[in-house]
C-alpha cells in the first residue's frame, strides 16, 4: 500500500512537471510570435507610417493607359470617362475589349468620336483557345504607342483628374517602376469594412517594401512601369501558366533596389467598388493569395514569417490565458504588441486616408489569423479557373 501511494506522487508530480514544461514551452513561443511581430512594426512597417511623400520630376511624358475589360459594361459607362477626362498633355487610354459578349465593343465604338485619344483593342473568343487576363494585357501594351504605361482596371476610377500627372512625377532617371494605392471605396457595411482593412493590412506590407528598395509586388488596380522593361522582361513569359499575377508577379520579377519607385499622393489613389458578398470577396481573396507561391525565396521567407507569427499568436494568447500562465505577464506583453500595432498601423491608415478602421485594428487582426489559414487551405484544396 505504501509503495503504491509513493508510485502514485511520482506519476502526480511528473504530470504537473509536465504541464508546466508545456506550459513554458509554448510561452515561449508566444514571445517569439510576438517579437517577430514587433520587429516587423518597428523596422519594416514603420516606413510607410513615417514615409514622406516627394515628387520627383515635373516632366510631363507621353502616357498610355491600359485597362482589360471582360463584359464590364456597366463599369466602363461609370468609371471609364474618369479616366478619359485626365488632365494630361498626352495620353492614350488603350481598352482591350477581352472576349465579352455584353455590348462593350458597342459602347467603346460610341465613345470613340468623343475621345480620340481612346484606342481599343478587341479579342474574340476562340473555341480552340482559352486565354486569361495575361493575354489580354500583353495586347494592350503592344498596341500602347507611349514608352511609359499606366495600369488600372474595368471596375476603377482615379481619386482626382491629376492622377497621371502625379504618377508621372514620382518617376527618377533610374525608376522603371511605379507602385501606386488602389483603394476600396467606401460604403455602409461590416463586410465593406473589413475588404478595406484587409486592402491596408496588405497594402502596409507591400509599400514598406518597395519604401525600402525591396519590392515583392503592386496591384493591377494603380500600377505604372515602362514599355520596354515589359519587353525586355518578354513580358509574362515566366509566368504565363500561372492565372494570375500580371502584376505582382511582373513586380517580383523585374523590381531591383534601384528601378523601383512609390507614389502615396492622394490624388493619385485609385479606387474600386468592394465586393458584396462573402462568396465573391473568397473568390477574389484566393486569386490574390494564389500567386504568393511563386515569390522569390526571400520574400516568401520573410512574408511567411510574419505572417506565422500572426497565426499562431492569437491561440498560444488564448492557452495561455486560459492555463492563467504568468497571466500578467502575457497581457503586458501582448499590450506592448497591441499599443505598437495601433500606432504604427493607424499612421499607415492616415498615409492612405482609411482612419474610419483605426478602431476596428484589434477585432479584424484577431479575423486575419481565422481567414487567411482557411483561405490558403482552401487554394489547395479548389483552384481558380477564370482570371475573372
Amino acid at each position: 500500500m505504501q509503495r503504491n501511494r509513493k508510485i502514485f506522487q511520482v506519476e502526480n508530480y511528473l504530470s504537473y512537471f509536465t504541464k508546466e514544461h508545456i506550459l513554458l514551452v509554448l510561452a515561449s513561443l508566444f514571445l517569439l510570435c510576438l517579437l517577430i511581430q514587433l520587429c516587423f512594426y518597428l523596422f519594416t512597417f514603420s516606413r510607410l507610417a513615417f514615409f514622406n511623400y516627394k515628387r520627383k520630376n515635373s516632366n510631363t511624358p507621353p502616357v498610355s493607359v491600359v485597362i482589360c475589360a471582360r463584359n464590364e459594361l456597366k463599369n466602363l459607362k461609370a468609371f471609364l470617362p474618369a479616366v478619359l477626362e485626365q488632365k494630361y498633355p498626352s495620353f492614350q487610354v488603350v481598352v482591350v475589349n477581352d472576349c465579352s459578349w455584353d455590348e462593350t465593343q458597342k459602347f467603346l465604338e460610341e465613345l470613340e468620336p468623343q475621345y480620340p485619344q481612346l484606342k481599343i483593342v478587341e479579342l474574340k473568343e476562340q473555341e480552340r483557345y482559352q486565354h486569361g487576363k495575361k493575354f489580354a494585357l500583353a495586347l494592350g501594351i503592344k498596341a500602347a504607342a507611349h514608352d511609359l504605361l499606366l495600369l488600372t482596371d474595368a471596375d476603377c476610377y482615379p481619386a482626382t483628374p491629376d492622377w497621371i500627372t502625379e504618377t508621372v512625377h514620382a518617376y527618377k532617371d533610374s525608376t522603371d517602376i511605379v507602385i501606386g494605392y488602389g483603394a476600396y471605396k467606401k460604403e455602409p457595411g461590416i463586410l465593406n469594412r473589413w475588404i478595406r482593412f484587409d486592402t491596408v493590412f496588405n497594402a502596409m506590407q507591400y509599400l514598406s517594401y518597395a519604401i525600402g528598395k525591396n519590392a515583392y509586388m503592386g496591384t493591377g488596380r494603380n500600377l505604372s512601369y515602362k514599355r520596354k522593361l515589359f519587353f525586355g522582361n518578354k513580358g509574362f513569359a515566366k509566368h504565363f501558366h500561372i492565372l494570375s499575377g500580371d502584376d505582382d508577379l511582373f513586380v517580383n520579377e523585374t523590381a531591383t533596389k534601384q528601378n523601383t519607385a512609390v507614389c502615396l499622393t492622394p490624388n493619385a489613389f485609385t479606387f474600386s467598388k468592394a465586393k458584396t458578398t462573402v462568396s465573391d470577396w473568397l473568390a477574389q481573396k484566393k486569386r490574390h493569395m494564389s500567386t504568393g507561391f511563386h515569390y522569390k525565396a526571400k520574400h516568401k521567407f520573410a512574408l511567411g514569417t510574419f505572417m506565422l507569427s500572426q497565426i499562431l499568436l492569437y491561440p498560444l494568447l488564448f492557452v495561455l490565458l486560459i492555463s492563467k500562465f504568468k497571466i500578467e505577464w502575457v497581457c503586458i506583453a501582448f499590450g506592448l504588441r497591441l499599443l505598437t500595432q495601433l500606432f504604427i498601423f493607424g499612421k499607415s491608415m492616415q498615409k492612405l486616408k482609411e482612419t474610419d478602421l483605426i478602431w476596428l485594428i484589434p477585432f479584424f487582426d484577431l479575423l486575419v489569423s481565422i481567414v487567411y489559414p482557411f483561405v490558403s487551405f482552401s487554394n489547395v484544396i479548389v483552384k481558380n479557373k477564370s482570371w475573372k
